[in-house]
């Protein structure tokens, strides 16, 4: 969810005259009066625009393990700029016996820039597909097209281990439930939700167990449920990120999605960003501007320590009670991938190099996150580094979706038991 955005309207005096009487009788400000009347038409608009696709599928999406070739469509709500977009279109299972492969069809996010990101980026040459720019709680569901697979990172904020943590009872916990009713309406042949780690601790545990429940229960048939702890840096990805992800397959197809098993092969976070070399004219690039106190505080921190490991002088310490964050002003360890990228966060917070005293520009920090070099993001420069910090590594999806279209296709791969559990539909 992006952050309230200031917004300045010059209106006629008669038109103002008007419209604060209608407040006066309303007991409404005139600033809520305008919010009111721009969402109502946003809503009007995105009516139309499903409408106009004509391509609203209302069938309830079938499969048969007999079966060799699918192109599985897709809808995913909350997108995010497309981490998992990208995986979608990259992803396809191609052997003598089966063809299968996914297709964009629809996707929802909160925020402009994002939405734009995602749309230029992943749409692009695919006119039917719908992209929605509006809050979920103003779009409706049954509207939109059923789909062979739904895949959502339902927002994180009141779920996360950095800063306080509401689970359910904050503003973004009980979000997931919107993707539950889709499920209900759609009954998807399998869902893809993300989450970070903090989820498992929210509400002393309740809030994970509460939405696996609904999500297990979801829907005419229920879903088999694989539920993980991905350690991205495990499978190759250059970031220590952990997310759990929760696959499901639709309770009436038998199937079992198994974790694909770690290669243990690590990528550095400095091969990520040195090799090959980020090109001259790339974009989302720019350097930002440090402070001399911040140029000198990095000079005195070693790659891999911190504000509050490195062996500072007393005029560059930080004066900061209670706790402290470990990535606080924290180079990283070139030797090793690099530690989670964020998407918000004051000073201190950017992700700093190992070796030049400076924040990483977003395209590195797009690098550690697998996206490639020709995928542009749109908006200023804190608002691309939101993007990238809130989506899923490209490469780590990918990885999960072919085990998913494997699963389809009954080839078995090496697996790992999955840290979470198996459920079996209705079962929670």
């Amino acid at each position: 969810m992006s952050k309230d955005h200031l917004l300045q309207i010059r209106l006629d005096q008669s038109i103002k005259k008007l419209l604060e009487q209608v407040c006066h009788k309303e007991k409404l400000t005139l600033s809520e009066k305008i919010r009111e009347l721009i969402l109502k038409d946003a809503k009007n608009q995105l009516e139309v625009e499903i409408k106009e696709k004509k391509i609203i599928k209302k069938t309830l999406p079938t499969w048969k393990n007999s079966q060799k070739k699918r192109v599985f469509t897709v809808g995913e709500m909350y997108s995010g700029p497309g981490g998992i977009g990208v995986a979608l279109s990259k992803t396809t299972l191609k052997t003598n016996q089966s063809d299968f492969s996914f297709e964009h069809s629809w996707a929802t996010d909160y925020d402009a820039d994002t939405v734009k990101t995602y749309k230029n980026n992943l749409l692009v040459d695919k006119p039917d597909a719908i992209s929605i720019c509006a809050d979920i709680k103003d779009v409706v569901l049954h509207d939109l097209p059923m789909t062979d697979g739904f895949l959502y990172g339902f927002p994180c904020n009141d779920f996360s281990l950095v800063g306080e943590s509401k689970g359910l009872k904050g503003k973004f916990g009980g979000l997931y439930k919107y993707g539950v009713e889709y499920i209900n309406y759609a009954n998807p042949l399998f869902i893809f939700a993300e989450n970070v780690s903090g989820i498992s601790s929210a509400n002393s545990g309740n809030a994970f167990t509460k939405i696996l429940a609904e999500l297990n229960n979801a829907g005419k048939y229920g879903y088999d449920l694989t539920v993980h702890h991905y350690k991205f840096e495990e499978y190759g990805i250059p970031q220590a990120r952990h997310r759990y992800i929760i696959i499901g397959t639709r309770g009436d197809l038998g199937l079992e999605f198994a974790v694909p098993k770690p290669s243990m092969k690590i990528k550095t976070c400095k091969d990520a960003i040195t090799k090959p070399p980020i090109p001259v004219n790339a974009d989302n690039n720019e350097l930002t501007k440090q402070s001399k106190t911040v140029i000198e505080r990095l000079m005195h921190t070693k790659a891999g320590e911190n504000a509050w490991t490195a062996n500072l002088p007393p005029h560059l310490q930080l004066n900061v009670k209670g706790a402290k964050i470990s990535q606080i002003y924290k180079r990283l360890d070139p030797s090793k991938p690099s530690y989670t990228v964020t998407g918000s966060g004051g000073g201190g917070t950017h992700v700093y190099h190992w070796s030049e005293p400076r924040a990483l520009t977003n395209r590195e920090r797009a690098r550690l996150q697998t996206f490639p070099d020709n995928f542009i993001f749109y908006g200023s420069k804190e608002s691309v580094r939101s993007q990238i910090g809130m989506a899923v590594p490209v490469d780590g999806a990918k990885i999960i979706l072919e085990a998913l279209l494997k699963t389809f296709a009954l080839i078995k791969y090496p697996s790992t038991k999955p840290s979470n559990g198996f459920y079996r539909a209705k079962s929670i």
